[in-house]
Parts: C-alpha cells; structure tokens; sequence
C-alpha cells in the first residue's frame, strides 16, 4: 500500500472541483472517526467515496475522547454482554491494524471497602470480560492481593484497599486514529476535504441524490453528486435529519465528557487505574509522556455544540475523586495544564439517567434516502462503519443488482504501521532515537513521533535533515508541519497543535516555545497576510487559556 499519498489544503481548488464534477456512489458527512472508518470500508469495497467535515478531521468528539480502545467492563454491569463482545474483541484486530497508535495498557481495578466492585464479582466479572472479548496470553485477567496492588501502584489508599483487578485495555489517539484512517482510504479513491460545510440536500424524483456544500475558507458554495448520503456528523446528526425533515421517531440524547491534565510529578501514578468516585461512578487515571490525565464525567449537556468547555464545576468534581481515590495526593485547580470536553451523541431513551443509556450505535434510514448512524464508541468503529456499507450493499443490490464485496478493514493496515523491518514498534522507537539524540533530542521525543506518525516518521526526519534551521526543536516542529501540510490537510494552526500532534493536551509548554516559528511558517507556506496570522495567533491564545487556566473561571 502506498504511504504519503498528498493529502493538502495547497490543492484545495482542485480537489473542490472534482467533489463538484464527479458523480460518486457515496458522500460521507462528517470526518471524525466513524465518519473515516466508512470511507476507508467503502472505498476498499470499491465504491467511489467523498468525505466532507465542516470542521477540521475529528476536531467534534473524535479528539476528545478518554483515548482509550476499550472493552467497556463497565457495561458488563448492565448486562450488555453484545456491546462488550464486540468492542472487546475489536481491540486486538485494531492494534494489529496500527500497533503505533493503539498501544497496550494494562488496567488496575482497585478494590476498596465498600466500592462498586467486589472481589468476588470482579473475578467473575474479568473472567468473563476475558471470555467476551477473547483475551489470551499475559492480557488475561489476574486478581491481586494487597501487597501486590500496593506494589504496582504505591498511591492507593493503603488503609481501604483491599486487592485489585488487573486486566489489559488499549490507550490511544482518537484524532490520529480519524487521520490515518481517512488517509488510508485516499489508497481506495476517496475524495476528502475539511472545512467543507454540508447546508442541504439535492433530490432526484424525491430521493436523496447529493448534496449542496460550502467551502467555510472561502464561501463558494457547491454540489456533490452522490448515489447514496451517509450522515455521520456525531453531535450534528439530529440537525442534518431536521433539513432532511426525517428527524423523528429516535433522537441523540448528547452528553460531556471532562477529562484534565496534571504534570507527571503532581500525580505521579505508574501505571492506568479505574477506580471509584464516591458517587458511584468510575473514572480513569492515565500516564502518558509527560503528563498524567484523568476523566470523565457523564453530564446532560443542551448548550452550544460547537463550544463545549470545561466548567470549573466539571473541574473539581475530578480533582476530588482523584484526591479521595490517592490520599497522598493534594491536586488543586491551579495544577491543571490543560484539558478538554467533548459529546458524547447517545440515544435518548425516556426514563434512563446518562450512565444508563447505552452505547450502541443505530442506524435510520429516511423515506428519502438519507442514512444515518449515530451512538457507538470508539472502539467499536470498524464495526460500525461495516454495518453502515452492508446497508448501504443491501440497497445497491435491491435497486441496481450490484454485488458489493464483504467487508476486509480487519485486515487493511493503517498509515504508518510497517514495522516488518524493526518487528515491534519498541525496535523502531529505539532505533529513532539513535538518529537523533546527538542533536540533543531525548528518548520522549523519539517516544512521541513514532507513537503520533509510526514509520511515517521517516518522512519528517527527511524534512528535518532539508531545513534550514538553528534550534534542532523548532526544526523537528517545522518538519512535522511540512509533512502535515503536504499529507495531512493541515489548513490552520489548530489543526497542528492540537489534532495533528496533540500538543495542547500532552505537551501544552512546546507550544509557547513553537507558536511564532510555527505561525512564521505558516505565513510563508500559504502567503498569509499578517492580519491572519495574529487572527490565528489569539485563536490560539484563547484556546491555551481556555485550556489550562482555572483562576479566571474560579474569580
């Protein structure tokens, strides 16, 4: 499979004029991970695909997740053994896909007096979370004493603990994940673009038949001509249903999720730990890098979709749950660095409290044709994306006797996912960081571009050998905007410090370090004026703000 196919916002006419005049099989709302994963099922099935997002790739609830590809053990709770089959098993095929991006996690569950789960029921219950989701080898289930809980993770509440639950789960990152995926599908023919705002539907004899589209950059509005319209725009679903007046029956029923981040040394952990809130409620603490981030919250949330932000509220009622959970731990408001909210879009179902909805994705289809999928998790969204295109395959065969091949992402590796030289991710880590530590770069650094680009790394430090530039930092940061710019649709700021590298999340002081080289870039790069730079440069400075600082919320 080829890599590095071009992928950028410099080619933006063009590839607006070949959404415009090419007639596809099908046109995909919505570039967060659902929304890649149809494209990349659909196109490999050999269907003609156009993704659009009216945003930047995954900037809704696809890069604001807990990041985890996860069998969801707390839905055993509800019974929902299907949802904790699929995901669980889903988690293994994806790492096998992009072994980069999803890295394995080992989960302690710990057992405190009078918590959610008991010893004996979460032996019960891992084994058969084991047994769903066909765990074997060293990620099977073990149940821990005291001493050896204590051991693994020193933090635990030494006087309340009584043993705990050790299991395997998946970390990743949800807005790479979305990236790589819609990258792999450019190898099948799809055509993508961000920032291309859907405003309506075209019709043929009443059957939906494309639709009417708006360039956000540059307001030229146009038409997308399509077999069949897929409406995977996450939180906006119910709105793109309401133009297509096919929003009855079901509706999306949107949660927040909260998830804050603490320099390592403020909270110190070893490893993930899923432990309980004193509301009853569970919560995770994960290290990651340089930093320690802790989440979620589960809240009704009928505000501004497009600007969701953390409440000083959603703030310390994490900072509590982490305080009650590590008695040795004192965290404070002032300690966050950075954080971020995100929707969850459930569906509603009368009489259940939002940790009692579940997570399961539907599909609706209107009388005009509009396919809908909403609801889901992450970790399920290759299966989701398969269900969508089976719908999609039953209707092509229905109407026009075409036979659609059976779906084979399972088998489709992601972007940046050739280890086969090195055999393990490890290896290659190793190896990058032997390239580059005599220009003063650390093990972290090699640790966080194989992790954000896999073997595409290459590609970046191709670019940094051809830059001209000083400070080796700056250099390595221009170097990945280069390959952003040329191979990832990278069109603001934003989009590279916060989706493409997740910067703002993990790393959130580079960014004071970078933000005027970067900006200086992307001046040259795309013949900015300078009243668009400062634009961008306050964009970025309200995001950091918004991010990281507590006090003007808290005065």
């Amino acid at each position: 499979m080829k890599e590095n196919i071009r992928f950028s916002n410099l080619d933006r006419e063009n590839t607006i004029q070949k959404l415009s005049e090419e007639v596809f099989d099908l046109v995909i709302i919505g570039g967060g991970i659902t929304g890649g994963g149809i494209a990349l099922d659909a196109a490999s099935r050999g269907l003609k695909v156009a993704l659009v997002e009216k945003g930047d790739f995954a900037s809704g609830t696809s890069s604001k997740s807990t990041k985890l590809i996860h069998g969801g053990l707390r839905y055993l709770k509800q019974f929902d053994f299907w949802l904790v089959k699929e995901v669980g098993s889903e988690r293994a095929i994806v790492h096998k896909l992009a072994p980069h991006l999803v890295l394995p996690e080992k989960m302690l569950l710990p057992l405190i007096e009078n918590g959610s789960y008991g010893k004996w029921l979460t032996s019960i219950g891992l084994k058969v979370y084991d047994i769903l989701a066909e765990v074997s080898g060293d990620d099977k289930r073990q149940m821990l004493g005291k001493k050896e809980a204590m051991k693994l993770e020193p933090l635990l509440p030494k006087k309340i603990l009584k043993g705990a639950g050790y299991y395997a789960e998946y970390r990743t990152d949800d807005a790479r994940l979305t990236m790589e995926s819609i990258k792999t599908s450019l190898n099948y023919g799809t055509v993508a673009l961000n920032y291309v705002q859907v405003d309506g539907f075209i019709y043929d004899k009443e059957m939906i038949a494309g639709v009417s589209a708006r360039d956000v950059h540059s307001g030229i509005e146009f038409n997308i001509k399509s077999k069949y319209v897929i409406n995977a725009s996450g939180p906006w679903v119910d709105e793109l249903r309401t133009l297509n007046n096919s929003n009855k029956a079901k509706r999306l029923h949107l949660t927040k999720g909260v998830h804050l981040v603490f320099p390592q040394e403020k909270l110190p952990i070893k490893q993930s730990v899923y432990f309980d809130i004193p509301d009853g409620r569970m919560m995770f603490a994960i290290p990651r890098g340089k930093v320690t981030y802790v989440g979620t919250t589960d809240t009704n949330y009928t505000q501004d979709k497009n600007k969701v932000t953390v409440d000083i509220a959603d703030a310390i009622y994490l900072i509590s749950a982490v305080n009650n959970m590590f008695p040795k731990i004192h965290l404070e408001l002032d300690d966050i660095i950075s954080s971020w909210a995100g929707l969850r879009p459930l569906i509603h179902e009368e009489g259940k409290s939002t940790s009692e909805l579940s997570r399961k994705d539907e599909i609706f289809v209107s009388d005009t044709g509009l396919i809908s999928i909403a609801g889901g998790k992450l970790t399920g969204y290759r299966k989701m994306a398969e269900r969508v295109v089976d719908r999609v395959a039953t209707r092509m065969k229905e109407k026009h006797n075409i036979e659609l091949a059976a779906c084979t992402t399972d088998e489709i590796s992601l972007c940046g996912s050739d280890f086969k030289k090195f055999k393990h991710v490890k290896k290659y880590i190793a190896a990058v960081y032997e390239r580059i530590k005599e220009d003063g770069f650390t093990e972290y650094d090699a640790w966080f571009l194989v992790t954000t680009y896999g073997k595409q790394t290459e590609t970046i430090l191709e670019n940094y050998g051809n830059l001209k530039e000083t400070d080796n930092v700056i250099k390595m940061a221009k170097a990945e905007l280069h390959f952003g710019i040329a191979y990832e649709m990278v069109q603001t700021p934003m989009d590279f410090f916060i989706r493409r590298t997740g910067r703002l999340y993990f790393d959130i002081d580079s960014i004071k370090i970078l933000l005027n080289p970067i900006l200086e870039e992307f001046k040259k790069v795309f013949e900015l004026k300078n009243s668009q730079i400062e634009s961008y440069r306050e964009e970025l400075e309200a995001q950091l703000i918004e991010s990281s600082d507590f006090t003007l919320r808290r005065n």
